[in-house]
């Protein structure tokens, strides 16, 4: 026991300590102190001290494992729960509370922080983002354990993520190019023996491990009995000897399958000439009929053009058809018209003498229009204004006076007629 007593006085001891004390080894003593005299029989008396050992914040926080290794598959949910960390503090009450810190740091160039969080009371590392394997593979980053004493004290310890690969990557053929509407063929001479080497399949994955085994199968061709593939090397060869009856155009179809699961695939088209020469190669070349995607999408495109340049053509011909037949319209009407010549007579007549077939001063005003064959006659007031006087000694014969203003400039001002 790290005590002892100790007399300060005749009658006055002390108890003090000895040695240091540790509360996380003992957090608390009971000191028994017996008082005795000397005489004989001795008399004594005794007391029991619970002394209690109060805590300083002397322990820093110490993590389970001096560094930690998680793995996480790709393409998983941000925010998914990867792993957690924990640390334990030995001091007592608010000095053994822990919290827990992301440490500032980069990946490729980006902060940590947007890859990964922490939890600050339970120490439970969660995702951010979906990690991608094909763009990053692994990364590392500090997280600190700092207590609640004061002044805090801290302990920190490296976390490494692995990121497991996914099969999401079907494979990509590298060769034969394949290319829109442009054609690669293969030649193979007539003379070509068993197991001639036509072309070789190449092709990659991204993915990794069995994910990126692939395997090359021939699913289609013009003549199966004529072409294998390799199975793991993609190798197109002949399998027999070449005949005068074997078409000169062959077409092969390959896929490509990865061992992931589920496995995905891709497909190239082998275009394979048999000739002997390179011209042949050519005039073979020409004939092949184009991907017929590309075909669809070019009958489309001229379809939709015929289509376009006819619907213009046919209202640009309706236009000037109405144009046409308008103007001949209003040419007929206005200056081709065969409507009969009707006199126009002055608007009043009058007889002035009293003598003739009117035997009192009537007015009159014609009325007609262009298009029509038919006059209406309207009564109206009398004038004074210009008088027409018929001499009957003269058949046919008619005066005019006019005054002033001519008929034409007022073509409605009334004119008096006078039979003589």
């Amino acid at each position: 026991m790290p005590f002892l007593m100790k007399a300060t006085s005749k009658k006055f001891f002390s108890l003090i300590t000895e040695s240091e004390v540790d509360r996380e080894i003992a957090s608390q003593y009971n000191i028994t102190v017996t008082c005795s005299d000397e005489g004989v029989p001795s008399l004594s008396s005794s007391v029991t001290l619970t002394l209690q050992i109060s805590d300083v914040n002397d322990n820093a926080p110490v993590f389970e494992s001096s560094s930690y290794e998680s793995y996480i598959v790709e393409n998983n949910t941000p925010g998914l729960s990867i792993f957690t960390v924990r640390a334990r503090d030995a001091d007592w009450n608010q000095n053994a509370r822990v919290s827990y810190i992301l440490e500032d740091s980069s990946v490729n160039g980006v902060p940590v922080s947007s890859y990964v969080s922490v939890s600050a009371d339970s120490g439970v590392i969660h995702a951010v983002r979906s990690f991608d394997y094909e763009q990053i593979k692994d990364f590392h980053f500090r997280i600190k354990a700092q207590d609640g004493g004061s002044p805090p004290l801290c302990n920190n310890v490296t976390v490494k993520i692995l990121i497991q690969d996914q099969n999401d990557n079907p494979p990509q053929v590298l060769y034969p190019v394949q290319t829109g509407g442009s054609l690669v063929a293969e030649m193979v001479p007539r003379s070509a023996d068993v197991g001639y080497l036509v072309t070789k399949v190449v092709a990659v994955d991204v993915d990794s491990g069995q994910n990126a085994w692939l395997s090359y199968k021939l699913q289609k061709a013009t003549d199966r009995a004529l072409f294998e593939v390799g199975l793991q090397n993609g190798e197109i060869r002949t399998i027999r000897q070449l005949t005068d009856k074997d078409a000169v155009k062959q077409r092969l179809s390959v896929i490509v399958e990865d061992n992931g699961q589920p496995s995905r695939s891709a497909t190239v088209i082998v275009n394979v000439v048999v000739a002997d020469s390179f011209p042949e190669v050519l005039s073979e070349f020409t004939d092949f009929t184009q991907d017929k995607e590309y075909n669809d999408n070019l009958t489309f495109y001229l379809v939709l053009a015929l289509g376009v340049v006819s619907f213009l053509f046919i209202t640009c011909l309706v236009v000037i058809i109405s144009v046409k037949i308008y103007r001949w319209r209003q040419s007929r009407i206005l200056f081709h018209s065969n409507l009969p010549v009707i006199p126009y007579y002055p608007p009043r007549y009058s007889d002035t003498l009293g003598t003739g077939t009117l035997q009192h001063v009537y007015n009159y005003e014609v009325c007609r229009t262009t298009d029509s064959r038919k006059s209406d006659c309207k009564f109206g007031g009398a004038g004074s204004q210009n008088v027409l006087i018929m001499d009957p000694s003269s058949t046919g014969t008619m005066q005019r006076i006019q005054s002033k203003k001519s008929i034409l400039d007022e073509p409605d001002s009334p004119l008096e007629v006078s039979l003589l």
